[in-house]
């Protein structure tokens, strides 16, 4: 299995401005230290290895979107403004700009940040593609229809666009994984989604609020995650937030993931849905603190802990 993200902030989409990208540059010159390179490879490994990635890339800009190969079938993680990159994408294959394909579409939840990218999916216009859209919410058709009727998209759709409610805690044989739903704790709700092929388990849950711990509910996402070998998990506040002023926001903290994760013997956990107003050495900073707790609350732990990044790549 491999695991793409085209998009990993939540609520909207956040780029960076010229003023951010020239402190980037004035940081890492200044980490030179006099430091003279042999060559363009010198440099590249200097870049990649060394610097830390709030100077040497960027925690992404685009809502969620996530894409998971490895089955029969190209599967997608709800429909954000990621998928429009994951569009030009199969544009570029050999057989990108034809139809005959299939397609699965995971709506977590129908909330503006996880559709909005949805019209500019290329494939929707492409004749012969088939695109299935999965999810536990009833009303999938109607709101995608409208979004398509007030988008002022100037393509008519072609490809057969069918739809498939799923019901929380049944298991599907969709695209050659095996899918198991479960609901989660967000206004509207929300459904996470566990794949599982040859052994291999990718669990995708965002927009999901974790209560106290040792609660009933904790309990049952410790099973859903139980031994996944990656967890992707909305992480967007700090603890503080959390339990504070975004009370009941239907988002989840940072503390609270390593904790599930922890207890549910999860090889990989990868904080996502980034909160949209912070900036990359503020993501950077949160990433090692939390790294640094986990060590604290379980030091016998081998998980890894990473924050999701627009093309971060893992292979599962």
């Amino acid at each position: 299995m491999k695991v793409h993200f085209w998009g990993t902030r939540g609520s909207l989409p956040a780029g960076t401005d010229t003023l951010n990208l020239r402190q980037k540059i004035f940081e890492a010159f200044k980490s030179l230290k006099g430091r003279h390179f042999a060559g363009d490879d010198d440099i590249r490994v200097f870049v990649e290895k060394e610097l830390p990635f709030s100077l040497a890339g960027h925690y992404g800009t685009n809502t969620p979107c996530v894409e998971v190969t490895g089955g029969t079938e190209p599967v997608i993680c709800d429909a954000g403004t990621g998928i429009r990159d994951l569009s030009r994408n199969l544009a570029m294959a050999p057989d990108g700009r034809h139809g005959g394909r299939v397609f699965h579409i995971f709506l977590s939840h129908l909330h503006w940040d996880h559709i909005q990218g949805f019209p500019f999916f290329m494939p929707v216009y492409a004749e012969g593609n088939r695109i299935v859209v999965h999810g536990g919410h009833p009303d999938m058709e109607s709101a995608l229809d409208y979004q398509r009727k007030y988008s002022n998209v100037p393509l008519p759709v072609k490809a057969d666009i069918s739809f498939n409610r799923l019901e929380p805690d049944r298991q599907y044989e969709i695209a050659g994984f095996q899918v198991l739903v479960t609901s989660q704790n967000h206004p509207g709700d929300s459904y996470g989604y566990r794949f599982e092929i040859a052994g291999r388990s990718v669990v995708y849950s965002t927009d999901s609020e974790h209560l106290e711990e040792g609660s009933a509910g904790e309990q049952r996402f410790t099973g859903f995650f139980r031994d996944a070998d990656l967890v992707i998990i909305d992480a967007q506040y700090p603890l503080l937030d959390a339990f504070s002023v975004k009370e009941n926001w239907g988002h989840s903290n940072n503390i609270v993931a390593v904790e599930l994760g922890a207890k549910a013997g999860v090889r990989g956990l990868v904080l996502f849905h980034n909160e949209p107003t912070v900036d990359d050495p503020a993501l950077q900073t949160f990433l090692n603190d939390t790294r640094r707790y986990l060590k604290i609350y379980d030091p016998q732990s081998t998980m890894t802990v990473d924050l999701a990044y627009d093309g971060m790549e893992i292979e599962v």
